[in-house]
Parts: C-alpha cells; sequence; structure tokens
C-alpha cells in the first residue's frame, strides 16, 4: 500500500471519528467510552477502508499487465510526473515557512565575517515565527482588552472559584448516590424498608450466633436496652461494626467482610431492637447511652402544654 492510500485511510477515519462524537457524544464524556461498540464499527469501517485500496490497487496492477510495452511506457511516465507532483503544494508552503535559501544563493546574504572558514550569513527570520510573534501580539490585546478593560468575561482567578464551586457541588451529588463513600462520620439512620431488610439479612446471617434473632445476647451483648458498651446511636453502632469491639473479648472488625453500605444498613437494623422485649433478654451491659445531640426534654414542650400542666397540678392539690 503506498502512502497516498494509507493517507486516505487514515483521513477516512478520523472523520469517521469526529462524525460520532458529533452524532453520539456527550459533554464531558467522549463517545467511544460512552458506547464501546464504536470501537468495533470503527474496526469494520477501517478493514473495509483497506480492502477497497487494495482491490482498486490490485485492479489497477491487472489492467497495467493487459496494456503493450508502450502503453506501459507513457503510463509510467505519467506515474512518475504525478509522484513528483504529490504533495507539492504542502511542500511549497514548507519551504516558504521555513524561508531557506537554497545553497547556491547563499551568497546573496553571506556576510563580511569569516572566522577561520566558516562563513556567517545574514538569515532573515524564519516567517512561521514571525507570524507566530504576530499571533500572539494580537491575542495578547484582545485578551488584554476583553478581560482587563471591559471586564466582559470573568479572569482566571474568578474561572477557578467557579470551577472549584461546580466540582464541590458535583462531588455533593455524587456522595448521595455512591452508598460505599459512608464513615462513621457521614453515616445517618436508615429508614428506607429496602436498607432495613438487607440489613435484617445481614443481621441472620451473620449476628444472631451472638445476639439472638430477636436481639436478646447470647455471647454478644443485649441489642434491646438502653445499654451500650461503646456507645449507641448510629456512628458509634456503625464504628463498632466496623472496627470492633473491645480489645480480646469484643466483636471482631466486619470492615473486611461488609462494605460501608451494608454496615450502615446492619447498623441501622440494630438500632432498631431499642425498645423491644426478647424472649430471653440478657443482663444489660455497658452504661445508659443519651444521645448528646438530642434536644433536652423541655425544649419540645410548648408553653401551653407547660401551662396546662401547671394549671392540672394545682387543680389536683385544690382537691
Amino acid at each position: 500500500m503506498n502512502k497516498s492510500a494509507l493517507f486516505r485511510i487514515i483521513i477516512f477515519m478520523i472523520l469517521a471519528l469526529v462524525l460520532f462524537e458529533l452524532v453520539a457524544g456527550k459533554e464531558g464524556t467522549w463517545a467511544v467510552q460512552e458506547y464501546p461498540l464504536i470501537w468495533l464499527i470503527l474496526g469494520v469501517l477501517f478493514l473495509c477502508a483497506y480492502l477497497l485500496e487494495t482491490s482498486v490497487k490490485t485492479l489497477e496492477r491487472v489492467l497495467y499487465n493487459t496494456l503493450s510495452d508502450e502503453a506501459k511506457e507513457r503510463y509510467d511516465a505519467q506515474a512518475i510526473a504525478r509522484k513528483e507532483q504529490e504533495f507539492a503544494g504542502v511542500k511549497k508552503f514548507y519551504d516558504k515557512m521555513m524561508g531557506d535559501k537554497p545553497m547556491e544563493e547563499e551568497g546573496e546574504i553571506e556576510m563580511d565575517h569569516n572566522y577561520d572558514g566558516i562563513r556567517e550569513l545574514d538569515n532573515n527570520l524564519p516567517p512561521w515565527w514571525v507570524y507566530l510573534f504576530y499571533a500572539t501580539a494580537i491575542f495578547a490585546v484582545i485578551y488584554l482588552t476583553k478581560y482587563h478593560v471591559l471586564d466582559a468575561a470573568p479572569d482566571q482567578a474568578e474561572e477557578y472559584l467557579q470551577e472549584v464551586a461546580l466540582a464541590e457541588k458535583e462531588i455533593e451529588e455524587y456522595k448521595k448516590t455512591a452508598k460505599d463513600l459512608i464513615d462513621v462520620n457521614t453515616v445517618t439512620l436508615l429508614a428506607d424498608a429496602s436498607d432495613l431488610k438487607a440489613g435484617q439479612a445481614i443481621f441472620e446471617e451473620s449476628c444472631i450466633a451472638c445476639h439472638k434473632a430477636d436481639g436478646g445476647g447470647g455471647i454478644g451483648p443485649n441489642l434491646t436496652d438502653r445499654h451500650w458498651i461503646l456507645g449507641g446511636g448510629i456512628k458509634n453502632v456503625f464504628n463498632t461494626i466496623s472496627e470492633g469491639g473491645r480489645d480480646g473479648k469484643g466483636m471482631v472488625s466486619w470492615k473486611a467482610d461488609l462494605s460501608p453500605s451494608e454496615m450502615a444498613q446492619v447498623a441501622s437494623y440494630v438500632i432498631g431492637f431499642q425498645g423491644t422485649t426478647p424472649a430471653e433478654p440478657k443482663e444489660a451491659e455497658g452504661e445508659i447511652w443519651i444521645d448528646p445531640d438530642a434536644p433536652a426534654p423541655h425544649e419540645d414542650v410548648p408553653v401551653e402544654s407547660v401551662e396546662t400542666m401547671i394549671d392540672s397540678t394545682v387543680t389536683n392539690l385544690n382537691k
């Protein structure tokens, strides 16, 4: 396969990839990432293009062999001429941008300086370098005017703050659906029936041997009373399941066997035992745990209720 055929195949594949991105691509992701099947389609297109170029080349060779010797000479001469003209425009543009003088014309730019036979030439800057310099100067004027004179767009510092704010918002949205990012600081009590059912399944599979199915306690402590050895509440229970209990005599760590979301589910199910009555409750262990974040009892009582209670007390005393 000659260079022209290979160049055509490459251009065809690039155009196909760009077309897929325009049709199926989404903001922030590549179409080939979103739809891996595109790679197979591109492979088929490449194979088809390769077979087409090969077939054309084979047909051209067959037709060439049917020509007379004189016709073959004319065809070869035309092929040489076409090859010389191949990419002639690109080569001409390249030479112009480089601005090099042919060796036979270097005498026109030779300076009088001669150092031990080493001549110095007065070469001009390459045109590509000059044009690039002009482009940067024009860009600088436009940038200065847009961002610092007209204030038509946010500057780099403002753009950075906007991007950081957007990223933080996206992270928070991601955390809401990424359950396995839960830790002891972010875990919350789950109330959804599906989560509690999943927690029950984990409890019945791994925990009833020590705590019994009704949470009354066996080798492990009673889960139905208000006493806790390592503290109650969703965060303490989650941490105990994750890190294990007391060294040497407490529960083993389950973080290697359960994901964070599973530990949150079983912790929420365990807290649901509070206030229930098991068949054979084990004697309470630890201390009564009071939620430090819970409001004081009087904070939940309305003023009207307090006044009613006082009136009722006074009435009873007068009887």
